[in-house]
């Protein structure tokens, strides 16, 4: 899973929203209803501005972790004050390092005084993107470092917004725009408190219960539900481009699309950028070609939006996989903080997460054909995927050709030992059979080697029975 970024932040607020593109099928068009507009950056982050001790910054929105961290683009405001702590959030790539400062921050038209943030010197092992100095995380205050060093002081900023607004649903929505798309655009809006408008039937949708990590895994509480009851988790997160899903769910998706080739080191699927595959999300979110990457052979390629799951992001086998942008384009979603938050006096229920559908599946695949003109309604299977279906066979098979071969040993061992049992009764036989003293033939016959055959003799050297005298003393015949 994505570590978690964690923040802290103090206002006072009613229910606020803020607007940005979103593109969505078959549903009613939002309006704009003030607030800051937030911009998509190459469907990889979701950004928006804010002030922080009179220095204007852009920060990720980051439902994935909850601290605010800031690596000013210029030299940093000298109105804040530095609680000499400092602090290190890891991530499965990078990291953003500093110390915490509190100070004066106004989001929208919200000023919060004495807000606690990370300030970062240098946040190139996190990211080389230009387009943001920062991120907020809008996850649970359990989830929040700050807080960890600090205590309440270090709350988040959702947490501030539900304790000091106390009329107010401790919920958040939002709708994600998708870059390329060639349908009408449309106005989108992040909120907290209350649902966008025409998006009202939000808070009718089953409630999925978010799954409580033990306590030793504070750290790791994320926006995980069960998709059906004791079955797979999947933490919600906008602030991964992809979903994370076991290897075998990846393979499905992308081994058959004709010159997908999975990236060992990496750890994603690549498929060129003619090829596709239809899902019922939208067509365009199963396939990302906003990164640049090329092949071995310099062609450009697409990175497949859902790819297999790490201990990088998963160290301790929370959850089975994440849903992030890549899934929440396709739904409007809401995540009620319920009682994570402390004193709240109107939402005290349990955490939970609701989704309402977005994407048409007739007009995305209209969508796509447009943009991918040599998307597949069917691909021929991929050299990868009979390689691993042929591994396969051969392992569901192997206690079968293990007997099969054991069978044949025992029955070539117990030929070769009943031959010889044979050649050996053989040569025993023959050993026994009597040999005549008198070679057979008619009476009288020469002997081979000359003259008459001897006369067999009798008892006390007589001549034996039935032999007859011949003439001069001779033996007969």
């Amino acid at each position: 899973m994505y570590p978690l970024l964690l923040l802290t932040l103090p206002l006072t607020a009613d229910a606020f929203s803020f607007p940005f593109t979103v593109r969505t099928t078959s549903t009613p068009r939002l309006t704009r209803r003030g607030g800051i507009p937030i911009s998509n950056n190459g469907n990889a982050a979701y950004i928006t501005n804010m002030t922080i001790a009179g220095a204007s910054v852009s920060v990720i929105l980051d439902t994935g972790s909850s601290d605010l961290w800031v690596a000013f683009p210029g030299s940093p405001p000298t109105a804040t004050t530095d609680t000499g702590k400092s602090l290190s959030l890891a991530y499965a790539v990078g990291s953003a390092s500093g110390n915490i400062h509190t100070g004066q921050i106004q989001f929208d038209n919200f000023t919060v005084e004495n807000q606690a943030f990370l300030q970062v010197a240098n946040a190139s092992s996190f990211s080389t993107d230009t387009a943001y100095n920062g991120l907020l995380g809008l996850g649970p205050n359990e989830g929040s470092a700050i807080q960890g060093k600090l205590g309440t002081a270090g709350d988040t900023l959702l947490n501030r917004i539900f304790q000091e607004n106390k009329t107010t649903a401790n919920y958040i929505t939002f709708l994600l725009d998708r870059k390329n798309d060639p349908g009408e655009p449309f106005t989108g809006q992040f909120t907290i408190g209350i649902p966008a408008a025409g998006y009202e039937n939000i808070t009718s949708q089953a409630k999925l219960n978010v799954e409580t990590v033990h306590k030793l895994l504070d750290d790791q509480q994320h926006w995980q539900a069960l998709t059906t009851k004791d079955q797979t988790h999947r933490p919600q997160s906008p602030r991964r481009p992809d979903g994370r899903l076991p290897r075998d769910m990846s393979d499905a998706i992308y081994g058959r699309v004709q010159g997908a080739v999975y990236d060992s080191t990496n750890e994603w699927w690549t498929v060129p950028l003619f090829g596709g595959v239809a899902f019922p999300i939208h067509p365009l979110d199963v396939v990302d070609d906003n990164f640049k990457i090329l092949d071995k052979n310099g062609n450009p390629v697409c990175i497949g939006a859902f790819q297999p799951i790490t201990s990088a992001f998963s160290l301790f086998g929370n959850f089975d996989m994440i849903m992030g942008m890549t899934f929440l384009r396709n739904a409007y979603a809401l995540m009620d903080f319920g009682d994570w938050v402390d004193g709240a006096s109107v939402d005290t229920g349990d955490p939970y997460i609701q989704l309402l559908p977005l994407t048409d599946a007739t007009a995305a695949h209209a969508d796509f054909v447009k943009v991918r003109l040599a998307g597949m309604q069917h691909s021929p299977v991929s050299a990868e995927e009979k390689k691993k279906k042929y591994e396969e066979l051969v392992l569901s098979r192997w206690p079968y050709i293990l007997v099969g071969c054991l069978v044949g040993v025992a029955l070539i061992v117990g030929l070769i030992i009943w031959r010889c049992c044979c050649r050996r009764g053989k040569g025993r036989q023959k050993s026994q059979t009597y040999l005549p003293l008198q070679v057979q033939g008619s009476p009288g016959a020469p002997h081979p080697q000359g003259g008459y055959p001897h006369q067999q003799q009798g008892y006390g050297g007589q001549p034996a029975y039935g032999a007859q005298q011949g003439y001069g003393g001779q033996p007969g015949y």
